[in-house]
């Protein structure tokens, strides 16, 4: 029996398919959703959990004219199968091929490039009120996750959109979850709300009854319709989103497509913005993804029969090593207390929890109140360490200027995921921190050489009562040179080896690449001066200086952008001194990096071995 997928080949085909036929079209995406990403790894729970929901508003909605934005959006691989783009699945996160993520220059369909959450609510009523300016009719839909809700700007958005006096259809995917558990007050909301599906039948069932009785029944109920009391507020403890203006619908079944696309047609004719309540389950029909939507939630490629690594690995990453540094100065210290935003496991918080549950906290989906809530304990007298990816870190940068480090607050950030970091593409390259970093006064910024390293600076920085960072890459963590370990001084770097000619300053990660530029060099009798930069922000002046003296050629290497990075630091101090040496910057361009493995994407940017080596050999004239 042919592929009822296979008839689906450009927006708004579905529209063909028969309503029999819905099921099993959903059980084709599924079985291609799990072979495509046990081959390539990407987010699997959060697609295969929304199979049924992308199909409903593809039924509801036309495309182009009509709008629908997605929140974070690494939902979104149904969406792109039924938008044209199924023949290019299986490129789905290799290099020049699918992103995981909505992209606008991929398909009409796609508003926005897409992979922080929180967005999608505020980013369609600005559609709204384009559409409404330009007297347009489209329909306007927002998917967003019960964990996105957690962000302060989902909140800034429905404060705005309860105003609305034309159509927004806000659809709440509601499964439970963001990456790893929900956590707080809005979480509890929602769970009562999800209890609450014997609401609608207790109200049905209340009105037929006083219907019947003679006289006064039909009266009756127009006032208790009228009174919002009567029954919401008996059966809800709170009715938020009413409260704040907007129509409600739900709970409803977020696997049954018919239940779905009442409701949204039914949400279409109100003239203001109206909250869809959907119920789905992360990782619906496929065992594994079910039982452990988190491990699922981003995967490397693994078994499709029993859900396990194709290739297993002994964690040797900065994570791993960071976490193993923050439980053994957290018994050294009870003092030290460890901050997340919703991802305990991704930050390798998860053991941190378990032996320190009363000094471990998961704020949720909100950076910027983590690094404020630090900043208060910071005050309060303990050490905070606030544990988070680079690209989210972005979203907290008032709060790190101006509640962290004008107060001049102990508040250690502990950046996972800095530099290139692969598949997820260009909303998840940690390349900016250097950038938005480096320059704040009371900040100092490092970057580790190698494992023995990470310990080591986390260790300083909590003991250096003031704000500090410390950025490590998505990677194993390097054990070479281990016996080159001088103390952590503050504002200084370190002399790995001296020679002359050519001297290199590497910032973190790239240590080691440079080592084996230096080593290649070397083999060819050239004399290379190594140094780890250790420190970012202060820059060691000195020994730039003495580098500048000494040598023909300084390069620096980062895996940041060019502009505001480290290299760019050190020549400005080059030119203010007026230092007459040639240097080289090699840093990533000023471009937003795309997806791929992370050793293509190295190569491709010019900062491995071979393309260094190059650039020194072709500069020196060797």
């Amino acid at each position: 029996m042919p592929n009822i997928l296979d008839r689906i080949n450009k927006e708004n085909d579905i529209k063909q398919i028969k309503a029999q036929d819905y099921d099993r079209l959903a059980q084709e995406i599924r079985e291609l959703l799990i072979k495509t990403v046990s081959k390539n790894g990407g987010h699997l729970a959060s697609n295969l959990g929304a199979v049924e929901l992308t199909m409903a508003l593809h039924l509801f909605l036309t495309f182009p004219e009509d709008k629908l934005v997605w929140d974070v959006g690494h939902q979104t691989y149904t969406h792109k199968l039924l938008t044209g783009r199924k023949d290019m699945f299986g490129s789905l996160r290799q290099l020049n091929g699918l992103s995981g993520f909505p992209r606008w220059e991929e398909s009409p369909c796609d508003l926005f490039d897409t992979g922080h959450s929180s967005t999608a609510i505020s980013e369609a009523l600005g559609l709204v009120k384009a559409r409404d300016l330009k007297g347009e009719k489209s329909r306007i839909v927002s998917v967003v996750g019960d964990g996105a809700l957690t962000g302060g700007l989902a909140f800034e958005a429905l404060n705005n959109a309860g105003r609305l006096k034309s159509n927004l259809i806000i659809v709440l995917n509601d499964n439970n979850m963001s990456i790893s558990e929900n956590v707080g007050g809005l979480a509890n909301y929602l769970a009562k709300l999800r209890t609450s599906a014997g609401y609608t039948g207790f109200k049905e069932n209340m009105e037929n009854t006083l219907n019947q009785l003679p006289g006064v029944g039909k009266a009756l109920v127009e006032k208790l319709k009228r009174s919002k009391d009567a029954i919401k507020y008996f059966m809800l403890p709170s009715m938020f989103f009413e409260d704040m203006g907007l129509t409600y619908i739900g709970p409803i079944d977020g696997h049954n497509i018919y239940q779905m696309l009442e409701a949204f047609k039914a949400a279409a004719r109100a003239r203001k913005a109206v909250v869809v309540h959907v119920l789905t389950r992360k990782g619906k029909g496929y065992y594994p993804a079910e039982k452990y939507p988190m491990r699922f939630h981003g995967v490397e490629p693994f078994n499709i029969s029993n859900g396990q690594p194709s290739a297993r690995k002994k964690d040797n990453s900065y994570t791993k090593v960071f976490s193993d540094a923050i439980l053994k100065l957290a018994k050294e210290d009870e003092r030290v207390v460890a901050i997340t935003a919703a991802m305990p496991n991704g930050t390798g918080l998860s053991e941190f929890k378990k032996q320190f549950p009363d000094r471990f906290f998961d704020v949720g989906i909100a950076e910027q109140h983590a690094v404020s809530f630090a900043a208060g304990l910071a005050r309060g007298g303990y050490k905070p360490v606030v544990a988070i990816y680079s690209t989210f870190l972005q979203r907290a940068y008032d709060q790190i200027l101006h509640d962290v480090c004008i107060n001049n607050l102990p508040v250690v950030f502990a950046i996972d995921r800095a530099g290139i970091t692969g598949k997820d593409g260009k909303t998840h390259h940690g390349v900016f921190d250097i950038s938005f970093l480096s320059h704040i006064p009371n900040l100092m910024l490092m970057a580790p050489k190698n494992r023995y390293e990470l310990e080591g600076m986390l260790r300083f920085a909590l003991d250096s009562g003031r704000p500090a960072a410390i950025r490590y890459a998505k990677a194993e963590a390097f054990s070479g040179l281990g016996e080159y370990n001088a103390p952590i001084e503050h504002g200084k770097s370190e002399l790995i080896y001296s020679g002359s000619e050519v001297a290199i300053i590497a910032v973190g990660n790239m240590v080691r690449t440079a080592l084996e530029v230096a080593d290649r060099l070397e083999s060819e009798g050239r004399k290379i001066t190594l140094v780890n930069a250790r420190f970012i922000s202060p820059i060691d002046k000195e020994m730039i200086d003495i580098l500048a003296a000494s040598h023909r050629l300084i390069i620096t290497l980062e895996e940041n952008v060019k502009s505001g990075g480290f290299g760019q630091k050190v020549a400005d101090f080059l030119l203010e001194t007026g230092r007459q040496v040639k240097f080289i910057n090699i840093s990533a361009p000023d471009i937003f990096i795309e997806h791929g493995a992370v050793a293509e994407l190295i190569r491709q940017l010019g900062l491995d071995c071979d393309s260094i080596v190059e650039r020194i050999k072709k500069e020196m004239s060797w």
